[in-house]
């Protein structure tokens, strides 16, 4: 039987239906209509215009269809993920224990540059995943940022900058896993190994993490941002728009039996039941090392499973404790699913998004359009593999489906010079990431948004001028190190990555100079 193909596949309109999404997200503030736009244009571009067909591909194609998007096991073990996730922090909510944290931190914690840097610290530390980073580090920090007068924006700009960006420099995360099994096996390349040598030289990643500190440290922010944190200073969180999911709000008030250890314990349960759930799923109680059970876990399942149990267990502390009645518990879970209906929908219709542009052959565009530079371009490629990766993330939400069509590209331009290879397999990373960061329908940003209960297309425009600001400084240090590589043949993370961030700290004293700093 013939394989039905499209006239536009593989084709630069391949990339136009995440396009129209972006940018009707970005000039309407309204991401749900951009979404269903751009998956409208998907199913009528690979329909080759023919109105029933396509509206028979954007509901029920085997391969990009809403109802694949909804049936696809990894895409269903997270939307319970979240829903659990959800439902334990409208029970810490419910408890007072999320308030009780906001007090003791408020003890602690004196100044707003504080409560950020302890968000940003926990961000760090918590690196198994970019989506149990995102909801886990927002739920706890929420309180704490708000009784300091820190916008909404800022807080989901520091979510999700110790989201995606940490856990691609971690050795144990899923990111890791994903990486190393990205590299071909004709390379005869230990994937782990590869992964350890370009975290060095992920310019992004690294100078994300230093953007932050800087940004706080020195009382800057720039662009949409600046706005929103001026109206926090003077009581304001949300700046445009109602305050979202209000029935999750913490109350300030909370029982005399309400502790921080009501808090504090199940998150920690929570980071020990994902990370043991991620090693089942990959095999290490039937034997596999530590190593290659994250490499081969399925840390979507992984996640699922550590939240129920951690949602088991806080039942139990709670009612032992006396926090909770069982019918106080109870309705925690259909509050939690309430809460959660909006960022679920923008998965889905993201999801179903990145469907329409694989149908379209976007990935295939991508690689013929790498593989056709001249071989005298080479000290060039690791800037040019960083840039084209950002857009390829950007227009498809996905970092993980960028690096796994980009880095068998770069293996293959790259077989016979190991140095300029590591560089540019982290510059495929390193964009990768980037793109993600910007992307108003990744999944990161959008549960960013959640975690931080702040207006999705208020997240993005906000975020959009740091990442772009550090974006434009990667490139000049990967166009640093793909010439010192390119000409030494050697290691060149020692002098690329230093001038990249201090080029970065420049960049962020001259903004400080022009806008000033906040109180």
């Amino acid at each position: 039987m013939e394989v039905y193909t499209s006239i536009f596949y593989s084709t630069a309109l391949s990339l136009l239906p995440p396009v129209v999404a972006i940018v009707l997200a970005l000039l309407f503030k309204e991401v749900y209509s951009a979404l269903i736009a751009g998956v409208i244009v998907g199913a009528i571009l690979y329909s080759n215009g023919n109105p029933g067909m396509a509206f028979q591909t954007m509901l029920f194609h085997e391969n990009g269809g809403l109802v694949k998007s909804l049936s696809d096991e990894s895409h269903v073990c997270i939307l319970i993920f979240v829903v659990l996730l959800w439902t334990l922090v409208a029970a810490m909510n419910k408890s007072g224990s999320a308030a009780a944290f906001g007090n003791w931190a408020g003890k602690h914690i004196k100044t707003r540059v504080g409560a950020q840097i302890a968000t940003v610290i926990m961000g760090l530390l918590i690196f198994v995943d970019d989506g149990f980073n995102c909801l886990s580090v927002g739920s706890v920090m929420r309180p704490v940022t708000d009784s300091h007068n820190v916008s909404r924006a800022k807080l989901a700009y520091l979510i999700d900058s110790t989201a995606a960006p940490i856990c691609i420099i971690a050795p144990i995360s899923s990111w890791a896993a994903a990486v190393s099994y990205s590299v071909p096996e004709s390379m005869n390349i230990n994937g782990f190994e590869m992964f350890l040598r370009t975290i060095p030289y992920n310019m992004y990643a690294l100078g994300t993490i230093a953007m932050m500190f800087l940004l706080i440290t020195t009382k800057t922010d720039f662009g949409p941002m600046r706005k929103h944190e001026e109206n926090a200073l003077k009581g304001d969180l949300f700046t445009e728009g109602e305050a979202p999911y209000e029935e999750n709000q913490v109350n300030g008030k909370y029982a005399g039996n309400a502790r921080v250890s009501n808090l504090v314990i199940p998150i920690v349960i929570l980071i020990l039941s994902c990370l043991t759930g991620m090693m089942y799923t990959g095999g290490f109680f039937e034997g596999e090392t530590l190593r290659d059970s994250f490499a081969n876990a399925n840390s979507a399942m992984g996640m699922m499973m550590g939240s129920a149990v951690t949602l088991l267990l806080t039942f139990l502390l709670y009612l032992v404790r006396k926090v909770l009645t069982f019918r106080e518990f109870m309705d925690c879970l259909p509050q939690g699913f309430r809460n959660v209906c909006a960022p679920m929908l923008i998965l889905i219709l993201a999801w179903t998004l990145s469907g329409m542009t694989g149908l379209l052959g976007a990935d295939v565009f991508i690689h013929d359009l790498v593989g056709g530079f001249a071989a005298g371009l080479q000290m060039l490629l690791p800037m040019i593999i960083f840039l084209i990766s950002v857009f390829l993330a950007f227009s498809t939400g996905t970092s993980w489906g960028t690096f796994t069509i980009m880095i068998p590209i770069v293996c293959a331009v790259f077989s016979d010079r190991y140095e300029m290879l590591v560089i540019s397999i982290s510059a495929c990373l390193a964009g990768a990431v980037c793109g993600d960061h910007c992307s108003p329908i990744s999944d990161t940003t959008i549960m960013s948004s959640a975690g931080a209960q702040c207006n999705h297309v208020n997240h993005t425009a906000t975020q959009i001028p740091y990442a772009v600001t550090t974006a434009a400084v990667s490139a000049v240090g990967y166009l640093l190190a793909g010439i010192l590589g390119y000409v030494t043949g050697n290691g060149t993370a020692l002098v690329s990555l230093p001038v990249m961030l201090l080029l970065l700290a420049a960049v962020v004293f001259f903004i400080r100079k022009k806008e000033g700093s906040l109180v």
